[in-house]
């Protein structure tokens, strides 16, 4: 007897797909694009010489407590997760990562985003991620809050003189500088990209080289001068000489002058 298939029942079967990565959608802008990828350049830069964390951008965070990939994640535009493993991730799976999340979190806000941000987003990180810092900002309006969880409860975190907010997590300040979100050290010093170090030590090495290149006119000019001396003690010399045997041929000692 031949067995004919349950075509209906193989249909109504969905199955989810076998490596899931990132499921989140693309950045809302080019602005916001530019100003992740500032944030996850300056911090590697910062931190090259540390392996315990992990930072991403617009990657997915699966958190599913039954540990399905297709029940529960979310997307933060960028994350940092301390005292990790760092290697590259396709995703972060918490149950699959001795069940951290991360460490900070920064969303950047849009038009189509912002009230999931500041208002879902906000709530998940506090009661589920647990998250001790979470800060917004908008690429545009440059909108920027952040809070720090005391007591289970996210609260606003205070500027200081520059309007800057600090992140215990990362042991620096978040700010605005040239219309972008920054790092900025403890002492005030702002956090480099590779690129902006790069620039730095070309400028430093170009003021180096013109300062050796003073040094050396002004050991040059020091050098002429030096000769010149040199040469009117030399003709002095020789005048005084020539007199000598002028005074001589007369049979007269200059000293009876």
């Amino acid at each position: 007897m031949s067995i004919v298939p349950d075509i209906q029942a193989q249909e109504d079967v969905i199955f989810p797909p076998r490596d899931l990565c990132s499921d989140e959608p693309p950045l809302e802008s080019y602005l916001h694009l530019q100003q992740l990828m500032l944030l996850l350049n300056c911090l590697d830069s910062l931190w090259r010489d540390r392996n315990d964390f992990f930072s991403a951008g617009n990657l997915t965070i699966y958190y599913s407590q039954r540990q399905r990939k297709s029940e529960k994640y979310r997307g933060p535009d960028f994350f940092v997760v301390l005292n990790t493993e760092r290697k590259p991730r396709n995703s972060w799976v918490v149950w699959e990562e001795d069940n951290k999340y991360p460490s900070i979190i920064v969303e950047l806000l849009s038009d189509s985003t912002a009230k999931v941000d500041k208002g879902v987003k906000k709530e998940i990180y506090q009661n589920i991620f647990q998250t001790p810092d979470y800060f917004w900002f908008d690429p545009n309006d440059l909108e920027f809050a952040g809070f720090h969880l005391i007591n289970g409860i996210y609260q606003p975190i205070q500027p200081n003189s520059q309007g800057w907010l600090w992140s215990q997590q990362l042991n620096l300040y978040l700010g605005v500088y040239q219309r972008k979100l920054r790092f900025f050290q403890p002492d005030g010093e702002l956090v480099p990209t590779d690129q902006e170090k790069s620039d730095k030590q070309t400028q430093l090495a170009e003021r180096e080289a013109q300062r050796a290149e003073q040094e050396k006119t002004r050991a040059d000019n020091l050098a002429a001068e030096l000769e010149q001396e040199k040469q009117r003690a030399q003709q002095q010399k020789q005048r005084a000489d020539n007199l000598a045997a002028k005074l001589r041929e007369l049979s007269q000692e200059p000293g009876n002058w």
